[in-house]
């Protein structure tokens, strides 16, 4: 880990929360280097927290492996941190949300949830408070083997947003009471999420858009802990079209190992910062020239289709 000389000039804190769960491909870095801009045009702190609770599908290597590929690409942090370090920090806020009596085990199935509940907002399913009334039993949270979701009130929260569309919804009716503790034991992405960015201070998440939807349920669950809020800002997509297929995320065309042998780490930053509108071509430069002329203004709040030749990375119009 590489870290800044100078002194930070604010008190902004921003980090990158990338699940550490496949390689990185180009939106990883996009995500990566705009919240890397965010902070240092601020002269704030960036942290980078390696997100890897999932025992099934992260692995050491990944986390490894980003390390490298960020460093590569020219971006430094002030702190890097694992998620699976912060368990005491998440089974504290369990005891706090088990003390409200706000926590509840839930015996449902993904199936069960699809086949009962209205569709979400974000292609899934809401969960229609089939085992809300459900309570713990003698032992609390940690004796119970079932995943725990925490029932949420009915009612509007509106995010702090700097940068995207507004975020303004009702968690409670658009997804229902969301897990927070998984079925292996493991605190889910939402608790996770929000103990975390408290621990370290955080008060500017950077991400993509398609994490917009899950704001106002972070903040229901911020709310609750009595925990600070931090702003948001929501940012475009890389997307590709595969033949015949609709419109997806760009993450299976092309890994960051590919990349690295067609493109230099100033070239595939041009190619990035062009994407995001933060200049008029893709000519090479390093995420450190990009600092001073950085203003969410310049960045573009459409999704760009993109598509791998085999050779380059290229742009739709």
């Amino acid at each position: 880990m590489t870290t800044r000389q100078q002194p930070h000039q604010s008190e902004e804190v921003g980090r990158f929360a990338p699940s550490t769960t496949g390689p990185a491909h180009p939106g990883t870095l996009l995500a990566a280097l705009l919240c890397w801009l965010d902070a240092r045009s601020l002269g704030a702190r960036v942290l980078l927290r390696l997100e890897d609770l999932d025992p099934e599908r992260s692995r050491p290597e990944w986390s490894r492996d980003l390390l490298r590929d960020l460093a590569w690409l020219g971006l430094d942090w002030d702190e890097v941190a694992s998620q699976s370090g912060s368990s005491a920090d998440h089974a504290e806020a369990l005891d706090r949300l088990e003390a409200m009596d706000l926590l509840y085990p839930c015996a449902c199935t993904r199936s069960q949830i699809a086949s009962q509940a209205q569709s979400a907002p974000d292609g899934g399913f809401r969960y229609p408070g089939t085992c809300r009334e459900r309570t713990l039993r003698t032992g609390g949270w940690r004796s119970c083997g079932e995943p725990l979701r925490v029932r949420l009130a009915d009612t509007t929260i509106r995010p702090p947003v700097f940068f995207g569309e507004e975020l303004a919804r009702n968690p409670f009716r658009d997804f229902g009471d969301p897990v927070v503790r998984r079925r292996d034991g493991v605190a889910a992405y939402h608790l996770a999420c929000v103990v975390d960015d408290t621990r370290s201070g955080v008060t500017r998440v950077v991400r993509g858009r398609d994490l917009a939807f899950h704001a106002a349920t972070q903040v229901a669950l911020q709310q609750v802990l009595e925990l600070p809020s931090p702003d948001y800002a929501h940012h475009l997509l890389l997307l590709e079209q595969p033949a015949g297929r609709k419109l997806g995320k760009f993450h299976g065309a092309v890994a960051i190992d590919e990349l690295r042998e067609r493109y230099t780490a100033p070239e595939l930053c041009g190619f990035l910062a062009h994407a995001a509108g933060l200049q008029p071509s893709e000519e090479p430069v390093v995420p450190g020239q990009l600092v001073a002329g950085f203003d969410w203004g310049r960045v573009t709040r459409s999704d760009r289709v993109v598509e791998w030749t085999g050779e380059r990375l290229r742009m739709r119009a």
